[in-house]
């Protein structure tokens, strides 16, 4: 099956951590149901899913026990902004129930394992190559003196005028 991001979130430090793991293992799980870092491959650790997207970002609600789409008719909450008070808005969100079309898993870390969050999810390093660092330092940005900007300004006026 597809793997799934999952976004895992360190209260204590407060930065965010990200992973992808085989999705089939947690298809049926909902939002607020808690689950041992062994199936993500980390053990000693124990997460809950507080949300989501699938494939397309529409978010996941808690409130909608269901596994696919629906749409909804909202007046605040996940998915909704509202202007006035009182407003509802039509929005189409999925539900809390983990499925092959969700694509990201929100997850807060409720217990910590032996090694620290930071040693678990490296992030890559060096995932620009040296030619790109290069590139983008060659290429300076044309800088316009404010003098000039206003010269310009003055002309482009003028000849409209004169058309």
């Amino acid at each position: 099956m597809g793997n799934i991001k999952f976004v895992i979130n360190d209260g204590k430090s407060g930065k965010t951590y990200q992973t992808e793991v085989d999705g089939s293992k947690v298809y049926g799980r909902k939002i607020k149901d808690k689950i041992k870092g062994d199936l993500l491959d980390i053990s000693g650790y124990e997460f809950e899913i507080t949300g989501g997207s699938d494939y397309c970002g529409f978010p996941m609600r808690p409130d909608l026990q269901i596994s696919g789409r629906k749409k909804l008719l909202l007046t605040r909450g996940i998915g909704v902004k509202t202007v006035k008070k009182g407003q509802r808005i039509r929005k189409t969100v999925c539900g809390a129930i983990v499925n092959d079309t969700t694509h990201q898993v929100n997850m807060k870390i409720l217990k910590y394992g032996a090694k620290k969050p930071e040693e678990l999810f490296k992030k890559k390093e060096g995932s620009e190559t040296e030619e790109v660092k290069e590139e983008k330092k060659e290429a300076p940005k044309k800088e316009i003196k404010p003098e000039e900007a206003k010269e310009e300004s003055k002309e482009e006026k003028t000849e409209e005028k004169k058309e």
